[in-house]
């Protein structure tokens, strides 16, 4: 119905108003408020049956189901689950198809239903699990862990690519390093890291995510540096929650 504004409700008292004033016809009427001339009808005869509440709106719900559970199956189901408080609905049709095998049983799901309706469920908070990869180590000073990610690439003015490598300290949130590479490359890298090493020493270990080319096992020979952890690439480009490398 296009109406906006008012209520079901209200609009069929409008409807009814403009018809005891006696002055509209049938047709003219629905055409006002945009309904079928058979609903005009329906409406009519309800108020003329009921008065004022049979313009109300009625609840659609069907008056029966033919499928619907039969009160004796749900009162049973309903006992055995109280009998066997922790026995789930298929055990418990299993139980009530020896018993009575004459009986309409419902479907596992309907007898959960059921079982919920009843408040016979106890409902369970599902749980978050963390990441597996994700190291669970902080750095405890300087040099103690290190973050490195190509944090990416980008273009320059000459239509070519740029791969910054930066290398920090989680420690104390300073950068070691940016170095600007043209491809991302185990070479390049490995002599960053070298460069870094000689200005500041060997951390404890070096924090990555297990993208190229970090996941690559050539970068264990760099200064003695094993891979200790492993995490899928971009789940965190800040270096805080990425793979470990130590020494």
């Amino acid at each position: 119905m296009p109406w906006k504004g008012v209520t079901v409700s209200e609009q069929r008292e409008r409807f009814l108003e403009d018809y005891r004033l006696d002055y509209y016809s049938i047709t003219e009427l629905a055409e006002r408020f945009g309904i079928s001339r058979r609903t005009a009808h329906k409406w009519i005869a309800r108020y003329r049956q009921h008065g004022q509440a049979g313009i109300q709106e009625r609840s659609r719900r069907p008056n029966s189901c033919p499928w619907q559970t039969s009160p004796a199956v749900v009162e049973e189901f309903v006992r055995q689950r109280k009998a066997h408080p922790h026995w789930g609905p298929r055990k418990l049709l299993k139980l009530m198809h020896g018993r009575h095998g004459s009986w309409q049983l419902p479907a596992p799901s309907t007898a959960a239903l059921i079982l919920a309706r009843h408040g016979l469920v106890r409902s369970r908070r599902r749980s978050r699990r963390a990441h597996p990869g994700c190291p669970k180590t902080v750095a405890d000073g300087p040099n103690d862990i290190w973050g490195a990610d190509y944090k990416g690439q980008f273009r320059l003015k000459n239509g070519r690519y740029c791969f910054p490598l930066t290398v920090s300290d989680l420690a104390t949130r300073f950068v070691l390093g940016v170095d600007a590479h043209p491809a991302i490359s185990l070479e390049r890298a490995f002599a960053h890291f070298r460069r870094l090493f000689e200005s500041y020493g060997l951390p404890n270990r070096i924090r990555t995510d297990n993208g190229v080319p970090f996941a690559a096992s050539a970068l264990g020979r760099l200064g003695g540096v094993v891979h200790q952890a492993g995490e899928l690439p971009g789940t965190d480009r800040t270096g805080e929650a990425q793979p470990e490398w130590s020494a």
